[in-house]
This record gives C-alpha cells, sequence and structure tokens, in this order.
C-alpha cells in the first residue's frame, strides 16, 4: 500500500483547528505510543548520514491494539520523501512481540507518543497530533494501491491543506521519528 501524505507543523491553535475540521466526518481520537527499532548488524534499519531513516520497524500501541509496521520510504532525485511503501499487522502478544523483536536483536531507537484525532473526506484522512516533545501537527494521507502520479496527488494534498485556512509550515519532508533523531530525542544507536 502506498501511503502519500503532507505533513506539516501546526501553528494555529489546536482547538481552532478541531474547530475547522468538524466539517468532515470525525473518527475519533487515539492515543498512540510507537516504538521504533533499530538493528545493529544492518544499515537499512538505522539512520543514515543525513540523520534520514530509509526503513524502519515499529512496534505501535493504540487503543488497546497492537501493530507491527514496516515501512520503506521513496525519496526523489533530490533525496526528498516522496512516499512510503507500508506494511502492517495487528498482532495479538504484544509480550511475545516484544520477546521475538529482541531475540532477533532489534534495539529500541525512539518511543513517540501522541493523541491523534482522526477525520476523513471521501478522499483524504487528516489527522491532527499532539506528540510529546516535538509540538503540533497535521497529516493529510491518501492510501492507494493504484498507481499514481505521486508528485501530483502530493500537489492536490497541498491544494487541499491550503483550503483549510489553517497557519501551518511548508511540508516537512519528514517523519516525527526523523525529527526526533534530528533533535536528539532517540536512545543510543551502534
Amino acid at each position: 500500500m502506498k501511503e502519500i501524505e503532507i505533513l506539516v507543523e501546526l501553528h494555529s491553535d489546536i482547538n481552532q483547528a478541531k474547530k475547522i475540521m468538524s466539517k468532515f466526518k470525525n473518527n475519533g481520537v487515539k492515543r498512540t505510543i510507537d516504538t521504533y527499532y533499530y538493528d545493529p548488524m544492518r544499515k537499512n534499519l538505522k539512520p543514515n548520514d543525513k540523520l534520514q531513516i530509509d526503513e524502519c520497524f515499529r512496534l505501535r500501541e493504540q487503543n488497546n491494539k497492537t501493530y507491527l509496521t514496516y515501512k520503506i520510504d521513496k525519496f526523489d532525485d533530490n533525496n526528498i520523501w516522496l512516499y512510503s511503501d507500508e506494511y502492517e499487522t495487528e498482532v495479538e502478544n504484544k509480550k511475545q512481540i516484544i520477546n521475538i523483536i529482541k531475540a532477533l536483536g532489534l534495539k529500541k531507537l525512539l518511543i513517540i507518543k501522541n493523541n491523534k484525532t482522526s477525520y476523513s473526506t471521501d478522499k483524504y484522512e487528516i489527522v491532527l497530533e499532539e506528540v510529546e516533545k516535538l509540538g503540533n501537527f497535521m497529516e493529510v494521507e491518501l492510501c492507494t494501491d493504484e498507481d499514481v502520479d505521486i508528485k501530483e496527488t502530493k500537489k492536490e494534498i497541498q491544494t487541499f491543506i491550503d483550503s483549510l485556512g489553517l497557519n501551518v509550515s511548508s511540508e516537512l519532508h519528514m517523519g516525527k521519528p526523523e525529527m526526533m533523531i534530528r533533535k536528539g530525542l532517540f536512545e543510543e544507536y551502534e
């Protein structure tokens, strides 16, 4: 599944943003704890020289459910993030999954805790995120298995964001794990 999204920092008040989002379908609030792991033996699961993460493995805890996710980021010729291929599945026994992760030799890289308020339109998922240690963000995402023009789709998403009338940053071109790493908010890695 292709995950085509734009992540922006939200400069508008979070309550003002929620009021503007009320015209869309409200999918509720989820408390999310994402634990990202790296593999000391493989370069592709560690931050690179530019502190980017090209591939990541995470354990997500959300609303009493647990998910394993593997993401592979795709970049353009200028090394700017375009989209991710994402593979995710729910797992039943969190304790056993953590034991398996440890047995595989994976190490904890960082933990991201946030509250996500999710909305949807007929085309997009919109998520307002209140992220501990980082601030407030808005993510607008289109998930598809279809072969679409990524750059054109991102332009359409940006036009949608602009139409909301919120004070936001330009596209961040990185995810929250990368932001945490750049701010030094991670475990040491080998």
